[in-house]
C-alpha cells in the first residue's frame, strides 16, 4: 500500500476538468454530449503566433533557457503592462510560468507559512483555494451575491481581513461569473487593503482583455499606485489569444517576491515551453486587431445564452460584464423532481441530472464556493449553445 502525503487529504481534483472529462466519456461511448464545462476559446490561434512558434523551431530555439522565462519575453510583459495599465515594471520584476496556475501557486508557496490566511471572494476560481491548502495556508472566503453582481464589497473585504491575512486574491473579470469590477468599486476594496498594510495583492486578470459593454478593465496596482510594493499582477496569454494550450502565465512584482518564485519554479518545473515563450512574444508584441474581432463574437453569444437561459423557468441569469461565462441561479429550481423522482436538492445534483437527462455538462455552483448556481461557458459555437440553451429549457420545464 502507497502511503500518501497528507497534504493530499485537503485539496480535491478540479471540478472543472472532472466536468469536461467526464463529457468527453460520454461523446466517446456514444452519447449525445453538448460540454459547456471548458474554459477555453473555440478560436483557432492567430496565424501570426503559430508562425512565431513554428518559426522558433526552424531556427533551433529549442533549448533550455532561464528558469522564468526569456529576457525578450519579460521585455514583452513589462511594455505591455505599461501600454495596457500604466505600470512600470522591469524584466527583474517579472515571473515567466507554465500557465497562470503555476504563476499563483509558485506565489503562494514561496510566501505562506501554516495559519497564514488567505481571503478569497466567492464565487472563486476552483483551483484558488486548493493551492492556499497545498501551500500550507488557510483559505477565508468572503461570500458575494447575486444581489451585489457577485462581487465583493468594502465592508466584506474589511470583515474577512485579520492579523494573519497574508494574501487578498483578486479576479475581475471573474471566473465563473465574468463580473468585472469598475475603476471606482475597486478603489473601495484598495482603500480598504491600505488600511492593512500586512496584506499582499495577488491579481488574476487572465480575463483583462474580454471585457465588453461599457465595463473597462482595470487592475489593482494601477487604481492605487501606493499599493504597488505588495501587489503581484498576473495575467498570461491563455484566454484572449486563444493559447490555452501553450501554457504561458505571467507575473510582475516585488523582486524579493519574484526571486522567491524563480527559486521554487528552478526546483520544480524550470523554463516553460521555448517554443511557447517565443510564440508568446508575438502574441504581446504583434497586432491585437483580433482582440475585439473575437470580443465581438462572445458578446453576441453572451447574449444569446443570457436570453435564453432566462427564458428558462426557475433560472436566473444576470448579464456579465466580460470573459466568457454565465453563472445562472437555480434557487427557483430546488426542491422541485425530474419526472424520474429525483429531487433537485442542490446544483451538484441540477448538474448531474442535466448531463444524464439531457446531455448538456455545465459545471455545478458548490464547485465556485456559490450555490445554487451553475456556470456556462459560452466560448463554443452559437449552433451548440442554441441546442445546450434549448435542451436546458426542456430539462427545466419537466421539472414539477
Amino acid at each position: 500500500m502507497i502511503d500518501l502525503s497528507a497534504t493530499l487529504s485537503r485539496v480535491k481534483p478540479s471540478p472543472t476538468i472532472a466536468v469536461s472529462t467526464k463529457a468527453r466519456e460520454l461523446k466517446e461511448a456514444g452519447r449525445d454530449v453538448i460540454g459547456l464545462g471548458a474554459g477555453e476559446p473555440d478560436f483557432d490561434t492567430p496565424e501570426n503566433i503559430r508562425a512565431a512558434g513554428i518559426r522558433a523551431i526552424n531556427e533551433g530555439k529549442t533549448r533550455y533557457t532561464a528558469p522564468d522565462g526569456i529576457i525578450e519575453l519579460k521585455q514583452a510583459i513589462c511594455a505591455k503592462l505599461k501600454r495596457d495599465n500604466a505600470l512600470d515594471y522591469v524584466p527583474e520584476q517579472v515571473s515567466i510560468g507554465t500557465g497562470g496556475k503555476q504563476i499563483l501557486y509558485n506565489a503562494l508557496m514561496a510566501t505562506l507559512n501554516p495559519g497564514d490566511e488567505v481571503v478569497i471572494p466567492a464565487p472563486y476560481w476552483v483551483s484558488y483555494p486548493d493551492m492556499v491548502l497545498l501551500a500550507g495556508g488557510e483559505p477565508v472566503i468572503a461570500e458575494a451575491s447575486i444581489q451585489t453582481g457577485f462581487k465583493l464589497t468594502a465592508d466584506q473585504l474589511e470583515a474577512a481581513i485579520t492579523p494573519k491575512t497574508k494574501w487578498f486574491i483578486f479576479n475581475s473579470p471573474s471566473n465563473p461569473t465574468g463580473a468585472g469590477y469598475s475603476w471606482d468599486e475597486l478603489k473601495e476594496l484598495t482603500d480598504v487593503l491600505l488600511r492593512h498594510p500586512h496584506v499582499m495583492v495577488m491579481t488574476d486578470d487572465m480575463y483583462e482583455h474580454l471585457a465588453y459593454g461599457d465595463f473597462k478593465f482595470c487592475t489593482p496596482a494601477e487604481v492605487e499606485p501606493k499599493l504597488y510594493e505588495r501587489t503581484l499582477t498576473c495575467n498570461g496569454v491563455s484566454k484572449a489569444y486563444a493559447m490555452t494550450g501553450w501554457r504561458i502565465g505571467y507575473a510582475a512584482g516585488p523582486k524579493p517576491l519574484i526571486d522567491a518564485m524563480r527559486k521554487i519554479q528552478s526546483q520544480s518545473t524550470s523554463n516553460p515551453c521555448t517554443i511557447s515563450q517565443w510564440a508568446a512574444v508575438e502574441a504581446l508584441n504583434g497586432p491585437q486587431d483580433f482582440i475585439p474581432e473575437n470580443n465581438a463574437v462572445f458578446v453576441r453569444r453572451r447574449d444569446l445564452v443570457v436570453e435564453m437561459l432566462n427564458a428558462a423557468p426557475g433560472i436566473n441569469c444576470p448579464v456579465p460584464d466580460g470573459a466568457f461565462y454565465v453563472y445562472p441561479s437555480i434557487a427557483g429550481l430546488i426542491g422541485k423532481s425530474t419526472p424520474g423522482g429525483t429531487v433537485i436538492e442542490n446544483d451538484e445534483v441540477f448538474a448531474t441530472e442535466l448531463l444524464e437527462d439531457v446531455g448538456v455538462a455545465v459545471v455545478f455552483g458548490a464547485a465556485f464556493g456559490l450555490s445554487p448556481n451553475f456556470r456556462v461557458s459560452y466560448a463554443t459555437s452559437d449552433e451548440a449553445l442554441i441546442e445546450a440553451c434549448g435542451r436546458i429549457q426542456k430539462f427545466c420545464k419537466s421539472l414539477s
